[in-house]
């Protein structure tokens, strides 16, 4: 076309408008400018178990995943995913239909959103939520419709009755999240049976993501959705290995559901990567099979790192909601003078050495997020103690 300037038309596509660099990428770039404890992105700081990276070693050498894997995923992985989900939660997969292997969590969740949504449809998400929700809700050109879980008695809450009232004659899919990121709280057996009635009741679709599901604290439990009465056919679920067992980079994330699910999403999932991650499905197929007492170890090791963050949060003057699940904290600003979550995270690093994320980043009404900022505690106990000390020596009076 003649006459047309660069100005002429924008060049990222207008769905996308809305959303810029993530606020990971910000945080973790001011962490390494100012020398600062990075407790911002959610990535651990030690390796996982040395047995599950020597099997990734071994499928290098051996030849195996070193060139495309099968597009739904190594047969080892696959069969490995169902006897996981069958012996956790006594739930039956066929591995060769109901299973399909995904670069990651976040590759599933887009593959899945735009396999089953169309231009139009309203999707209703548990506020705040993980940035790639929005991202890729709008990618898929539907309408996110956020239902915000509120900060009560020391967690944060769902309102059931609010979650009925946003369901509209649009709404063609649930994306639910527990354990939750960023807020920790963990669905309960009641709420979940609620969320299922009324997807049943709807006749809704629902994503659910559980990346977190080997990371619930104290006596609280995590229940697959989709083992609820009338949800095996309607349920996508979502999980991954990133966070279950410390390799975030080897980016191995799995979609369980029916063959029909499955298929809608693998008919999306193959435009995107193809195939990803050959030889780390062999490593990840061997670490589901692991035994219980490494699960059990994860998690004690994980609670005495939540317990020792909270501790020193508390003792620097933040409010702190202590987490039933993740490995992240939310923590009020508010007791330090301070309201402004975003403006308080781009001042920490100077102030205190510190990064954390705003977790406003996650809300569409980002005044209900607005004193809230979150604390990955997935790091080295000796790096926990000086990012406790260095928020004790900056806030506590």
């Amino acid at each position: 076309m003649t006459g047309m300037t660069s100005s002429a038309r924008p060049l990222l596509n207008r769905r996308l408008a809305e959303f810029g660099t993530t606020i990971f990428a910000e945080m973790s770039a001011l962490a390494l400018r100012t020398g600062s404890v990075n407790l911002g992105q959610g990535f651990p700081d030690t390796d996982g178990p040395e047995e599950v990276r020597e099997a990734a070693v071994k499928a290098l050498r051996d030849g195996r995943g070193n060139q495309y894997p099968p597009g739904p995923g190594v047969p080892e992985l696959r069969t490995a995913i169902a006897a996981h989900q069958r012996r956790r939660y006594g739930l039956t997969l066929d591995p060769d239909t109901e299973v399909l292997v995904t670069a990651g969590a976040t590759e599933a969740i887009a593959a899945s959103l735009l396999a089953l949504l169309e231009p139009g449809d309203e999707v209703v998400a548990l506020e705040p939520y993980y940035d790639s929700y929005a991202a890729c809700i709008a990618l898929a050109g539907a309408t996110r419709v956020p239902v915000t879980l509120r900060p009560r008695e020391g967690r944060f809450h769902l309102d059931l009755d609010k979650l009925r009232d946003a369901v509209t004659d649009r709404t063609r899919l649930l994306l639910i999240n527990t354990p939750h990121n960023p807020t920790g709280t963990v669905l309960t057996r009641e709420e979940l049976s609620v969320i299922a009635a009324l997807a049943v009741e709807r006749d809704l679709l629902v994503v659910t993501d559980e990346v977190y599901e080997h990371l619930v604290h104290d006596d609280a439990e995590h229940v697959p959705l989709s083992t609820f009465p009338g949800m095996r056919d309607r349920t996508v679920t979502l999980s991954s290995a990133g966070k279950t067992f410390s390799f975030t980079g080897w980016k191995v994330g799995w979609v369980t559901g029916t063959p029909e699910l499955v298929t809608a999403v693998r008919s999306a999932k193959q435009y995107l990567t193809y195939v990803s991650a050959g030889p780390f499905q062999y490593a990840v197929a061997e670490a589901l099979a692991l035994p219980d007492t490494y699960f059990d170890a994860f998690r004690a090791d994980m609670l005495a790192k939540r317990d020792l963050l909270a501790a020193g949060l508390t003792e620097a003057g933040f409010a702190v909601y202590r987490p039933a699940g993740t490995y992240f904290v939310t923590a009020d600003i508010r007791p330090l003078g301070e309201t402004d979550g975003i403006a308080f995270c781009r001042a920490l690093p100077e102030r205190a050495g510190v990064v954390a994320i705003p977790n406003a980043v996650f809300y569409d009404h980002r005044e209900a997020g607005a004193p809230f900022v979150r604390f990955a505690f997935c790091k080295r106990t000796e790096v926990l103690a000086d990012a406790a000390e260095r928020l004790r020596n900056a806030f506590a009076r």
